[in-house]
């Protein structure tokens, strides 16, 4: 098969997902092409089994010469791509059992606002503040990217700002309206995301957004960028706002500790926990937990009284704060989802069987 002919596998492949609504797309050797719709992996049963040469032919495809030589070196590389006016993907090639194997997201051109993903309307009290740090917290595959696009196009469409992101690689193309966007993507336009954030004070930015915090040194230069007059938004792949701040600080080494829970205390602004749940009449529909950052939660990150954050979540819903069970219990009264799902969802199964 020649180049050409592996392309337009590709762009037909790409079509599909695009066609059937899938979320990803999966391709191994000696399988047929899988898609995940709705939450679920689907075969594509009419489709050949993939050879050898279709992987390298497919990879060969997908990667800038840059992205082969890494692919070559580091046996895996992240990447990102545009593949129509509506569409990007966001991929992953990797090794096997020594054979290639791609993995493919899409990424809608769209970016959808706060209400069209049945988020909650208070998010968009965080899009309004000059300072603080702001996370999305969740599993891979939650929705944690779209959520915080969804964020960044707010305030791009409501303040005069100067965005910057930092990201790896590049997914949600920003278009400038009210403000300035300037999206860096690690390996290409910065070495990695600690480099591009120590560099960033001097870009005169308003608002940064950091794909994800995989360091110490990346979650310390963001909290001092929120401690010092930035707004800051960033992912981690955390379950809960308690485990979340437990797993910020216990990334430091011991004397580093107290030092970092301070500087926390002081910029948090909130943390949402949210993760997918099948919706009974299709599609996927969120679940989520809400941690507003109040005088009390700050003095419980200093007491190192973490464990108590639960239980002001819990009780602060007339502060706007969201409880993941009472969540459920809602989607569940709703019609949206089954007790089954949201049993399987919740945290703390044995609290959410009492509620309902």
């Amino acid at each position: 098969m020649t180049t050409t002919d592996h392309k337009k596998q590709v762009s037909d492949l790409l079509e599909t997902v695009i066609k059937e609504g899938a979320s990803d797309l999966h391709l191994s050797e000696g399988k047929q092409p899988v898609l995940r719709v709705s939450g679920f992996l689907i075969p594509l049963l009419k489709h050949k089994q993939l050879t050898r040469e279709d992987l390298e032919g497919i990879t060969d495809a997908l990667l800038t010469p840059e992205n082969k030589k890494l692919f070559s070196d580091t046996k895996e590389v992240d990447f990102s791509f545009s593949f129509n006016p509506e569409a990007r993907f966001r991929g992953n090639c990797f090794y096997q059992r020594g054979v290639v194997s791609v993995a493919l997201r899409l990424i809608p051109r769209k970016i959808k606002t706060i209400a069209e993903l049945n988020l909650p309307p208070i998010l968009e009290m965080f899009t309004e503040k000059n300072q603080g740090f702001f996370l999305v917290v969740g599993a891979v595959g939650q929705g944690k990217s779209t959520t915080l696009a969804a964020m960044i196009e707010m305030i791009n469409q409501t303040r005069t700002e100067h965005i910057i992101t930092i990201e790896d690689p590049i997914e949600y193309i920003f278009e400038d309206k009210k403000s300035i966007i300037d999206q860096r993507e690690v390996k290409i336009d910065t070495k990695d995301f600690h480099t591009g954030l120590t560099n960033i004070f001097r870009q005169d930015v308003d608002v940064i957004m950091i794909g994800e915090m995989r360091d110490a040194e990346t979650i310390g230069a963001a909290v001092t960028a929120a401690e010092t007059g930035h707004m800051v938004f960033s992912t981690l792949h955390t379950n809960t706002a308690s485990q979340t701040i437990d797993r910020i600080i216990d990334s430091f080494p011991p004397n580093q500790q107290d030092q970092i829970r301070i500087q926390l205390a002081a910029s948090l602004s909130g943390i949402l926990s949210q993760r997918l749940i099948p919706r009974i009449a299709g599609g996927l529909v969120p679940a989520y937990e809400l941690l507003i950052s109040r005088p009390s939660v700050s003095n419980l990150i200093r007491d190192k009284r973490i464990h108590e954050v639960d239980s002001i979540i819990e009780t602060g819903s007339e502060q706007g704060m969201i409880n993941m069970n009472r969540c459920l219990v809602d989607l569940v009264r709703r019609g949206e989802i089954t007790v089954e799902n949201a049993m399987a969802y919740s945290n703390n199964p044995d609290t959410l069987g009492r509620m309902l």
